[in-house]
């Protein structure tokens, strides 16, 4: 997988309550266009100017079929509260259930679960059977509407990463939530992570993530498929997907692990962010959110929000 960044428009909501990690990072002043983002986004690339600006980088996850293959949803309803199996399976023009994958990132595919009101967050990793069923358990807190992303790139030749989308119903009594305001710091398991850089519309940028522990920067973050962080941003309203690659890997003799992970990344379009950053320390991944808007800054409170990976504590 490119190191730099891969901008996927994932139909970004992020649904699943998960497990601590709350705030809101608001985006500070703007690194200088012309740090591209590296190529590895689940629609097509966008084309760029010399400059490093996009145009109208398109959003991902909105579609259940692209490009011949369909996200196949064998559980589109759950019941909230309880433990359950999502089963799903990619299908290509055929209706044949897709049984062969390129790996990116140690995986096959990808799926991310996120609540509309990009409060609850899953970054899970499903098991593929041998007919293309894929299976993960997963137990979502809240009733409501949720968005599943399959972020994948089928072994065809010719064929490109693609990143599908489908709503899943959680069935139970329902409050909405409010999104998190705007913060630059947030707080996960005594752990703070603190955002910089602006997420603007239609240009790339540079942000950066760094972890600290008691006032110490964390100096040895560890891999987490394949890389020392791994970015997530939704937009709100259509839940559309960004998946941002770090600058950099593990090994690569300059990559450092902490305390700063940086990205590259060109948001589609002006309006507010969900930003999910998940890093692993001590063998523990952990997940911080933070709520940003284009181009501006906020200073607002943070506030936790439920992000688990793997539909569980590591």
């Amino acid at each position: 997988m490119n190191t730099a960044v891969k901008i996927t428009a994932f139909s970004a909501a992020l649904a699943a309550s998960f497990g601590a990690a709350y705030g809101v990072g608001s985006l500070v002043s703007p690194v200088a266009a012309g740090s591209e983002p590296a190529a590895h986004s689940g629609h097509a690339e966008a084309a760029h100017s010399d400059r490093g600006s996009y145009a109208d980088p398109p959003a991902g996850g909105l579609q259940v079929s692209e490009a011949g293959y369909t996200f196949d949803l064998k559980t589109p309803s759950l019941t909230a509260g309880s433990r359950s199996e999502l089963r799903f399976a990619i299908r290509d023009r055929n209706g044949r259930q897709v049984t062969a994958y390129q790996r990116e990132h140690d995986k096959e595919l990808h799926l991310i679960l996120a609540s509309r009101d990009l409060v609850t967050y899953r970054h899970l990793h499903p098991v593929r059977d041998a007919d293309g069923t894929w299976t993960t358990p997963v137990s979502l807190p809240d009733a409501g509407s949720y968005r599943v992303f399959a972020d994948f790139a089928p072994a065809a030749k010719g064929t490109k990463n693609l990143t599908l989308g489908a709503d899943l119903a959680a069935s139970g009594p329902y409050k909405p939530a409010e999104l998190p305001k705007p913060s630059r710091t947030v707080t996960v398991d005594g752990y703070t992570v603190t955002l910089s850089g602006s997420l603007l519309p239609g240009t790339s940028s540079k942000l950066e993530l760094n972890v600290s522990m008691n006032g110490r920067p964390v100096t040895d973050l560890q891999p987490y498929l394949g890389a020392y962080g791994h970015l997530v941003a939704l937009r709100a309203g259509d839940l559309a997907y960004l998946h941002v690659h770090p600058n950099g890997e593990p090994g690569d003799g300059a990559t450092k692990p902490g305390p700063g992970i940086s990205f590259t990344a060109s948001a589609p379009s002006t309006g507010t962010y969900r930003l999910f950053l998940d890093f692993q320390h001590n063998g523990t991944v952990r997940t911080a959110a933070f709520t940003v808007q284009t181009g501006t800054g906020g200073t607002p409170a943070p506030r936790e929000t439920h992000a688990e990976t793997d539909d569980h504590r590591h």
